[in-house]
């Protein structure tokens, strides 16, 4: 089960609840009654090695070498 963030608007409380997906959010704040919100934080991503470029995959001598020997359309054909 994952564990939700919860932020109060009246005290500004923070607390945690592991919930089903299924479940509904909490909407009371167990500090002051008032209104609860969910946090939602963005996913770190994390990048290794020197980084990635449209040119890391391809070799610029290979994609010469498929152009010359793919074989010419007829016109017609």
């Amino acid at each position: 089960m994952p564990i939700y963030e919860y932020e109060c608007r009246k005290c500004h409380h923070h607390f945690e609840r592991k919930q089903r997906f299924d479940e509904e959010p909490v909407a009371i704040c167990p500090k002051c009654q008032g209104k609860a919100n969910r946090v939602i934080h963005s996913v770190p991503v994390i990048f290794k090695g020197s980084g990635f470029y449209v040119t890391d995959h391809r070799n610029p001598s290979d994609t010469a070498k498929g152009k010359e020997t793919t074989p010419d359309k007829k016109k017609g054909d």
